[in-house]
């Protein structure tokens, strides 16, 4: 006879989805368990203990702004905070940290054992139980039956998990931990479609056996800048990086271990990640090359290991260890683990709603590396969204999404459920097409009015958001319409290099200027000076999002304007209104795919691969339009 609890929702797998989905569930109210298979592993860091980059750091800033943990987590733990992409305007800032790995996730398991409502259970998720197509609950391989009115399925690469080094071949989910073997089979049995994929993860390093004075040292950044819009400054000290580079020698060894590579062998037939490539991948698309660039980082303050960013492989580990040698910084080289290559399950996420509802089976719902992606952003992205609609489905609110004028998160998100994937799906600037409005720096503006109607959003956050936005729209309001005469600030001008006025303006029409800041005006404007130092709150960063309003205020109407556009047929509804099989003026290829996806929007379906925009105009025909 087995156990039976009763939930509201049920969450599978503890990683960066898994914990935002149940948290998010949790503080809305819903009756929420995680299951994990290991308590000292919630929100482990399966690869680099990294959070943030390129695209990734504003979908972070995005999961804060919304009420998630990962931001609030990322800053309490970070042991190296930098600001990416300052060499370009600071529209295209990006947030990263590196973390230390054992805090991580001790402050994650404290944040979930200390939230109201949610509840965790130590074992493994062996099927998803359903009755005339509706979520029930879970069973689990030590015969509980957790039941719930919405799954939400977090994986990760658990799903029959399958780990190379070499031509050696061992089951994992990740190293020294076992893969899920029986859940796959599960949803497929629902009617769920599942295929493979692979990623990967580099060699530890013994930070002792490393000559670290013939590397390039990489310092951090300590100024105000950070991942939650209301933590703290980051406590820990801050630890630096180092740069090296791989030299003819090491890749004549990995070429030398080709034979032997799962990926070149037939053993590995999966797809991968094309953006993020092994070093071998990287020496035979790349035969000229004589180099790469490598990146040495501190996995946490207490400990010697090291990540080798760059260097992720899955040779045999003699192969491995002998190339490394190779390079005179790491000739003494001791390392605690090879890297490995892992393959696992994954499912089609066309075959989700834009809420991460199963569009086959009632209340269950797919997040993060299940659905295809790779990253622990887009994990946490995906996770908090599936979260929020699980507890809606619960109490019956209208279903919660993000448009791709919202949020890089509603990018992701439509691009997976509408395009599907081919590879590991990574977040990159250059696939959201507002990305102008999408900005790190004002990712609260954007997206925390949602967290304060869901009740996401706590007093301190909302208080201080409030405040924020008062301040902003004051200092905007000051620069409109405070003058400014040329005599007196001629000088100024031609001192830092910008063309003089020839006549008076308004303080607003200097922030233009890319020589001219808040900061260095307040520094000639005495009256524009004791105006900012009334900022009390976030000052720095409000004065900076204020700032980057202006300098932008013609690209961001611009845009804004494109986004309104768009939204007319985002507005049109087409879901269940046509059998594409019969629209015979449809191009083969347009039928088959809006049959298969059966799009929400009109808008959806004009990105839907193969659909051409005359077949946009024979579905606008058909409505009347």
């Amino acid at each position: 006879m087995s156990t039976t609890f009763t939930y509201d929702v049920v969450v599978i797998g503890a990683g960066h989805a898994g914990c935002e989905a149940a948290s998010a569930a949790a503080r809305m109210g819903a009756k929420t368990c995680l299951v994990t298979m290991d308590m000292n592993k919630i929100a482990q860091m399966s690869c680099n203990p990294a959070v943030g980059g390129i695209a990734k750091g504003q979908i972070v800033r995005e999961v804060d702004a919304l009420g998630g943990g990962m931001g609030l987590v990322t800053d309490a733990t970070a042991i190296q905070f930098r600001m990416l992409n300052r060499s370009k305007g600071p529209a295209m800032w990006s947030p990263r940290a590196q973390c230390d790995r054992t805090r991580f996730i001790a402050a994650w398991r404290h944040r979930l054992e200390n939230t109201e409502n949610l509840y965790i259970w130590q074992d493994e998720a062996a099927e998803v139980l359903t009755e005339g197509g509706v979520v029930t609950g879970v069973r689990t391989v030590w015969g509980a039956t957790l039941l719930a009115r919405c799954v939400v399925v977090t994986a990760g690469t658990f799903l029959r998990g399958l780990m190379h080094v070499g031509r050696r071949q061992v089951p994992g989910g990740r190293c020294a931990e076992p893969a899920a073997n029986y859940l796959t089979e599960s949803l497929e049995a629902l009617g769920l479609r599942s295929a493979r994929m692979k990623t990967g993860t580099p060699v530890r390093i013994d930070k002792r056996s490393v000559h670290l004075d013939e590397m390039e040292e990489q310092p951090g950044e300590t100024d105000y800048h950070r991942f939650s819009y209301i933590s703290p400054l980051r406590p820990l000290p801050q630890l630096p990086c180092w740069t090296c580079e791989t030299n003819a020698e090491v890749h004549a060894v990995l070429r030398g271990g080709l034979a032997d590579s799962p990926l070149y062998n037939g053993q590995i037939q999966s797809i991968g990640p094309r953006y993020c490539p092994s070093i071998e991948t990287k020496i035979v698309t790349f035969p000229d090359r004589d180099h790469h660039p490598l990146f040495l980082e501190p996995e946490g303050l207490d400990t010697n290991e090291l990540y080798l960013n760059g260097f992720s492989s899955s040779l045999p580990m003699d192969v491995q260890i002998e190339a490394l040698k190779k390079m005179p910084c790491f000739r003494d080289i001791r390392v605690y683990r090879p890297g490995y290559a892992i393959e696992y399950d994954f499912f089609d996420p066309t075959q989700l709603h834009h809420t991460l509802e199963t569009k086959k089976i009632d209340g269950l719902f797919l997040a993060g590396q299940v659905n295809g992606t790779t990253g622990y952003e887009e994990a946490a992205g995906q996770g908090i969204v599936a979260g929020i609609n699980a507890a809606l489905k619960c109490s019956g609110g209208a279903p919660f999404t993000l448009g791709r004028d919202e949020a890089y998160i509603g990018v992701l998100i439509d691009d997976l459920v509408t395009k599907g994937v081919d590879e590991p799906y990574r977040m990159f600037t250059s696939r959201a097409e507002y990305r102008i409005l999408l900005r790190q720096d004002n990712a609260d503006m954007r997206l925390t009015p949602h967290a304060i109607r869901l009740g996401l959003c706590g007093e301190e956050r909302r208080t201080r958001f409030e405040e924020k936005k008062r301040r902003i729209g004051e200092i905007m309001d000051f620069c409109r319409t405070f003058p400014i005469k040329a005599p007196r600030i001629n000088p100024f001008l031609e001192r830092i290099g910008t063309t003089p006025l020839q006549g008076g303006c308004k303080l607003f029409d200097l922030i233009n200027r890319p020589q001219v800041s808040l900061h260095n005006l307040a520094g000639e404007i005495e009256d524009f000076r004791h105006f900012l130092a009334q900022i009390t709150s976030d000052a720095e960063e409000t004065i900076e999002a204020a700032e980057i309003e202006m300098k932008y205020h013609g690209y961001i109407a611009r845009e804004r304007a494109l986004a309104d556009k768009m939204q007319r047929l985002e507005d049109i509804k087409i879901r269940g209104r046509f059998d594409y099989a019969s629209i015979t003026q449809l191009s083969t290829e347009a039928r088959q795919k809006l049959a298969a996806i059966d799009p929400e929007t009109l808008a959806q379906a004009g990105r839907i691969p193969g659909v051409s925009p005359s077949d946009i105009s024979v579905l606008l025909v058909l409505l009347g339009r």
